[in-house]
């Protein structure tokens, strides 16, 4: 009877995937297929969890038929991410788009990285004091009690970091292995080593111009070629979502929500405050953020989804020069700093959210003023090497609990509306990202601002 359960929602969600493909193929727009696989994925997983049951055998075999779908699709982004960094940066010099100013725009993306995140500290702060959130509040079952073991035990066997070691790992010792994606800085490795590739282009083309100007076709050939691999990879992005976000909420513990919801939704208001302060800070610069919001939000989607901004690197990027009208040098340039340094979601909001809700347990007053600077200051310095994948907001308030002298297991209290949570903050760290590419952009006066407020160019357009 299982397998015969199992077969029918499979066959329902072909059914949905052909219902895509027909909207498709009688070309409705790419926002409108991202939002309605969206809007599906939401009801038949709820319709999942009601005739199921989330933890039902049904379910879980359900899910993990369901996951060729949509993991396979996050496999097949993260598999071009490494491709396309290294390949456009190099680009991006041999075009000249990047040439004399790259440190004020390495600069500039890190200064407002680590600087919104330090805004989400300090709105995190703020958001768990209005709504009052302790965790004396919080019932300690033993899931959290064992979830708070194994924290304290990851935390023993980490190695702390000086800020000085933090910037070293940073720096590819084997741009070959971190092409594999084998560290969590890999990606900031990769931009390293690329930007090596094109400084040495540019000596060369100064004294072997023939020599110079061979590679450069051959960079523009490979270019092209991973930029076709990437698109064919994006048009596949309505499928992922409906996959991903059906698994999701049929797997959810919706019981435990409910009992969290003042700490579901606490997290969300601060997260939505904070993407507020992405937009003011596009309009102070001078660009219309309804557009931004427009063009960005198949990529928050696919990132609120799927819980990974290393998968959402390619759409980022292709959304940012494509859409936004960001040189392809900045994009990437923001894009792959924005895995690793100052997520404001992950690395911001949520580890000072917890530092406020723990320091009672230990008689420290969270609206001391000395408190809440020495918070905000380590968070904006621990925000450097938050992995771009699942577990690093867990990463980040482990090195915050930890600098701060509170009980590191304390921080497993929220597992069971951690994936809930996630999803939110993972978005909030790719509009971090990509607001930093379009401010960068702006300030050096570069952002070709007629693509930029083009309505015609479409994510359907840039996926063409």
């Amino acid at each position: 009877m299982t397998l015969l359960l199992v077969i029918l929602n499979i066959i329902i969600m072909l059914a949905l995937i052909a219902g895509l493909y027909m909207m498709q193929k009688k070309y409705v727009s790419f926002s409108k297929r991202v939002f309605t696989a969206l809007g599906l994925g939401i009801v038949f997983g709820f319709a999942l969890q009601l005739v199921y049951g989330p933890t039902s055998e049904v379910t879980a075999q359900t899910s993990d038929w369901f996951s060729i779908v949509g993991s396979g699709y996050v496999k097949f982004l993260q598999m071009i991410v490494m491709p396309l960094v290294l390949v456009s940066i190099v680009a991006a010099f041999t075009r000249l788009k990047l040439t004399s100013n790259i440190g004020k725009i390495s600069g500039l993306i890190i200064g407002i990285l680590v600087g919104t995140t330090a805004i989400a500290a300090a709105i995190g702060i703020v958001t768990t004091t209005g709504f009052n959130l302790e965790a004396v509040q919080i019932e300690q079952g033993a899931a959290e009690t064992e979830r708070g073991a194994a924290l304290e035990e990851n935390l023993s066997g980490m190695q702390a970091q000086t800020i000085p070691q933090q910037i070293i790992e940073l720096l590819p010792a084997n741009p070959f292995l971190d092409l594999t994606g084998a560290r969590p800085t890999s990606t900031i490795a990769v931009v390293i080593f690329a930007a090596f590739i094109g400084i040495a282009y540019l000596g060369v083309k100064r004294k072997k111009p023939e020599e110079a100007a061979l590679f450069s076709k051959v960079i523009d050939m490979i270019y092209a070629i991973v930029m076709r691999v990437v698109t064919l990879i994006l048009r596949l992005t309505p499928y992922g979502v409906l996959a991903i976000m059906t698994k999701t909420i049929a797997t959810s513990d919706i019981d435990a929500i409910v009992k969290l919801g003042k700490f579901v939704i606490a997290s969300y208001v601060a997260l939505g405050a904070m993407f507020a302060v992405h937009l003011l800070l596009l309009t102070l610069v001078g660009v219309n953020p309804i557009m931004y919001v427009k063009k960005a939000f198949p990529v928050l989607t696919f990132a609120f989804t799927s819980r990974t901004s290393a998968g959402a690197l390619p759409l980022n990027v292709n959304t940012q020069t494509r859409q936004l009208g960001v040189p392809e040098g900045i994009a990437n340039f923001a894009g792959s700093f924005g895995l690793s340094i100052g997520q404001n979601g992950c690395a911001g909001i949520y580890p000072a959210m917890l530092a406020v809700m723990i320091a009672p347990t230990v008689g420290i007053n969270p609206l001391s003023p000395s408190f809440i600077a020495t918070l905000i200051a380590i968070v904006a310095i621990s925000s450097f090497g938050v992995a771009g994948v699942g577990g690093g907001a867990t990463f980040a308030a482990l090195l915050v609990l930890s600098a701060l002298d509170l009980p590191v297991a304390l921080a497993g209290l929220l597992i069971s509306v951690e994936p809930l949570i996630d999803m939110g903050r993972t978005a909030l760290n790719v509009s971090g990202s990509m607001t930093a590419g379009v401010i960068t952009s702006k300030v050096t006066k570069e952002l070709d601002t007629i693509v930029y407020n083009d309505k015609t160019i479409s994510p359907e357009t840039a996926e063409a």
